[in-house]
């Protein structure tokens, strides 16, 4: 008889198979101890309770879910708190079924570009975050040799720009300073991501001044895209390096990142959800909220995004939550050339992703396949985003059938601006779980969630992807 501190019974549960692959939808009760699941039995199923011990049952409309990973947050602490931050993120990211992020390296000052920045970040995100965090470590120009410090210190790998990355502190790396990187992280054996746009193709097309949304659109044509991703997809292939193609825009480079992955090239691709639920025609001008790099796209482009999730060439959907102040957005004079490009959606892109997907004919499971395992895979965590024996006690409480309209001032990000404002979407996160221990997204809560390093490291002890726990 199997002991537990916490069980969940679920008329419905997205349970992950052996092979890791899509999870399956089927009643379960579900026992974790010491933060772990340590067991999934028929619903029936008796379970010995530890002293203090919490049985939860699930409502007929509710789903038990794996916790989302998101492998692409900017949260800006320190230096740019006032965009965001660690206490307001991860709450969000908590309120929106995810327990898990993974830190980008910019919009912070200083930017992860040394160990002694991600200490510095670190010691922030220790104090304050109530989900799990992890750090991704930056490759500019200046710190390339910092790289496999920075790769022992525990970072789940590099992040670079191909043009401007839009703040000063954290520079472009160009075609030469890209190969170089590549050769240091294929030498390491760890990961490079990449934001593929091209800055010379860039420089050469139209301003984006003024508020008529078509102007911007074209002042980052999807040719940026493809032609950074070809240099991307031809130096990963020169150089053996694990390459991943970060927030896809332009469906046209779809068939080359395919080729070059049956060709042997290591390469994986994330989507965004705007991408996934916006369209180009659709965006008034003047309207900056939607403003973001690369931009949203028209219709066509869209189907062509959802076709390659179906079939697999996109891996992955994450939010790159990218906030910023209201005043950044320029909504006085709606100025598409002067706003900040950034979409705040960490907290809901559960909701949105499923909205979408179920009208295209898609499953909840699939949803949860893009948003939890494979983001967990892409950076190594396997104990994350899946509902399996011995995996984390990570579970998030979904009704997929309840709509809510959103209301920006009742979201937990930091600054009440998103496209979102006003839509409605269909599924609620009810609850959400951090290694069998319900996460409290109230403003006064106190950190919970653990900083996490790449297995492995230096830094980690006894190879668990765990350190600096911040739970009580």
């Amino acid at each position: 008889m199997i002991t537990a501190d916490l069980v969940f019974r679920a008329q419905r549960a997205l349970v992950s198979p052996e092979d890791s692959g899509r999870p399956v939808e089927r009643p379960a009760t579900v026992a974790v101890r010491d933060g772990a699941v340590v067991a999934i039995f028929d619903l029936d199923a008796p379970v010995t309770l530890a002293a203090g011990g919490r049985e939860i049952v699930l409502a007929d409309d509710e789903v038990l879910l794996p916790g989302l990973v998101d492998s692409h947050v900017h949260v800006n602490e320190p230096g740019r708190t006032e965009w965001e931050g660690f206490a307001s993120a991860t709450r969000a990211a908590a309120a929106g079924g995810v327990t898990t992020i993974v830190d980008m390296p910019l919009n912070s000052i200083p930017p992860t570009v040394t160990t002694q920045a991600l200490a510095i970040k670190q010691a922030v995100a220790a104090e304050k975050a109530v989900v799990d965090v992890g750090f991704w470590g930056g490759a500019v120009p200046e710190h390339l040799d910092d790289l496999p410090a920075l790769h022992a210190a525990g970072v789940f790998g590099f992040k670079c720009f191909l043009l401007h990355s839009g703040v000063d502190e954290f520079p472009a790396l160009d075609l030469a300073g890209l190969e170089k990187a590549m050769r240091i992280v294929a030498e390491l054996d760890a990961l490079l991501i990449v934001h593929a746009e091209d800055a010379d193709v860039i420089d050469h097309a139209p301003a984006a001044d003024g508020p008529t949304y078509a102007r911007f659109l074209g002042s980052r044509p999807s040719g940026a895209e493809n032609l950074a991703i070809a240099h991307v997809l031809e130096l990963a292939r020169r150089t053996g390096a694990r390459v991943h193609i970060l927030h896809l825009s332009s469906a046209d480079a779809i068939p080359m990142i395919a080729a070059a992955r049956r060709d042997g090239v290591r390469a994986t691709v994330e989507t965004c959800p705007h991408y996934l639920i916006f369209r180009a025609e659709e965006i008034a001008d003047g309207a900056t909220q939607f403003k973001c790099c690369p931009p949203i796209r028209g219709t066509d482009n869209q189907d062509l995004l959802w076709q390659a999730l179906a079939d697999g060439i996109i891996d992955c959907v994450v939010s790159d939550h990218s906030p910023c102040t209201p005043e950044l957005k320029r909504f006085d004079s709606g100025d598409f050339g002067a706003a900040w490009g950034g979409i705040a959606s960490l907290q809901l892109g559960l909701p949105a992703v499923w909205t979408a997907a179920r009208d295209r004919g898609h499953e909840l499971a699939e949803v949860v396949e893009w948003m939890a395992r494979r983001p967990a895979d892409l950076v190594g965590l396997p104990t994350k985003g899946r509902l399996a024996v011995g995996a984390a006690g990570d579970l998030a409480v979904f009704a997929p059938d309840e709509t809510f309209v959103v209301d920006p001032g009742r979201l937990n990000h930091r600054n009440p601006v998103t496209p979102y404002a006003g839509r409605t979407l269909s599924g609620v996160v009810r609850s959400t779980w951090l290694a069998g221990r319900r996460v409290d997204t109230a403003a006064d809560a106190p950190a919970g969630g653990s900083l996490l390093r790449r297995s492995g490291s230096e830094a980690t002890a006894a190879g668990a992807d765990l350190v600096g726990a911040g739970r009580p």
